[in-house]
């Protein structure tokens, strides 16, 4: 099979061990309107360290039957949306830490 790579959203992650559904959609001219038509499909990936999650913006590549099904496994990260979200978290709750130890005289440190 030739080489082929998509860009897919994950729709589906953390049920399957080392394995997410990625959704592949492309658009499609309707032969009799002329309007264009969503096709998508969904593709069985592999991923190695278990690190992606739901939303994920992807890119697969085709490779070596791992199991029935996988007939793909992930190139690259391009969006995580969960994940910016929890460092955005982390470093607003760090900087909080920051401004409260700020605020308070140096007696009251402990």
């Amino acid at each position: 099979m030739p080489p082929m790579s998509f860009h897919g959203i994950v729709t589906k992650a953390g049920f399957m061990n080392k394995t997410v559904t990625v959704t592949v959609s492309r658009w499609v001219i309707h032969k009799l309107t002329g309007k264009r038509i969503e096709r998508s499909k969904k593709y069985l990936t592999h991923d190695e360290n278990n690190q992606l999650r739901k939303d994920d913006l992807v890119v697969i590549r085709n490779c070596p039957p791992v199991s029935r099904r996988k007939r793909f496994t992930v190139e690259t990260i391009l969006k995580s949306p969960e994940t910016e979200r929890d460092i955005a978290r982390a470093s607003k709750a760090q900087q909080g830490n920051n401004a409260t130890s700020e605020r308070l005289p140096s007696s009251q440190i402990p």
